[in-house]
């Protein structure tokens, strides 16, 4: 299975000082590929669900945790204003969306529950190193938060795609209206975030009943 890659120079990433050590903060595809993260059965109604419930622009991350059917327990949004190669700043993000909506299962000897990741941003679907970030850190924040690491699935204005998987489809896309959901959805009240970059945005959380 192959990825397509866009070279650095063609990201939005910019290099702080000393980034050559937080380069180690990402994974490649290969390493992602070979992680053995485990297959959506129906990815397209995961992320149309997704995609109903919090409406993602550009620069917004969904986290949703899914049960052993593949039902949605709970699931959070945000906006990360910026842009980074480093993992650790996502998985500090993403770790405080989780625990905002969620008990940890730290307790469990084996996860029961799975987290997977929808980001939505620019660009095409292919592989890129602000990718690599969001993917090491959505490994490490179910680690910490006692969760199977699930998939990673991107969202642009050319449709979605399950990077590492191979499959994808038009619509939902980053431009389309969200479906309208089921009435067995039951939706919670808005949650402020403060993210890495200072500013307060907004956690949208929801749960299935």
């Amino acid at each position: 299975m192959t990825f397509g890659f866009t070279p650095p120079s063609t990201t939005s990433l910019t290099q702080a000082a000393g980034g050559a050590s937080r380069h180690g903060r990402r994974l490649e595809p290969a390493e992602w590929t070979s992680a053995g993260i485990p297959l959506l059965r129906n990815p397209r109604e995961v992320v149309s669900g997704l995609h109903s419930r919090h409406v993602p622009v550009p620069s917004t991350a969904v986290i949703a945790v899914l049960g052993p059917e593949e039902q949605l327990v709970a699931s959070a949004s945000f906006v990360q204003r910026s842009a980074s190669a480093d993992g650790w700043e996502y998985r500090n993000a993403l770790l405080a969306a989780l625990r905002r909506v969620l008990p940890h299962d730290l307790r469990r000897r084996t996860p029961v529950r799975t987290a997977v990741l929808l980001y939505c941003r620019e660009g095409d679907e292919r592989w890129t190193e602000e990718d690599g970030a969001w993917m090491w850190g959505l490994r490490d924040a179910c680690t910490l938060h006692g969760l199977r690491c699930g998939a990673y699935i991107t969202l642009t204005r050319g449709g979605w795609q399950v990077l590492g998987e191979g499959r994808g489809g038009r619509r939902p896309s980053s431009d389309s209206r969200p479906e309208r959901l089921g009435d067995t959805v039951a939706e919670f009240p808005a949650v402020s975030l403060r993210t890495g970059g200072g500013a307060t945005e907004v956690l949208r959380r929801t749960a299935a009943r």
